[in-house]
């Protein structure tokens, strides 16, 4: 999988953002939360097994 582009970052970290509730002064933690997710999205894949890995 890619590398998830900022605009990709940005849109999830808002998300997550307003689903917590927009606490202030917490955007660069949901900007990494974000990163992070995005980066392991696809560990989930049902298609994934460890061989592919």
């Amino acid at each position: 999988m890619a590398e998830p582009s900022k605009q990709e970052i940005d849109a999830r970290a808002y998300q997550l953002w307003e689903q917590a509730g927009r606490p202030e002064g917490r955007e660069d933690e949901f900007w990494h939360l974000a990163e992070q997710e995005l980066r392991n999205e696809d560990k989930g894949s049902p298609t994934r097994t460890p061989d592919t890995l």
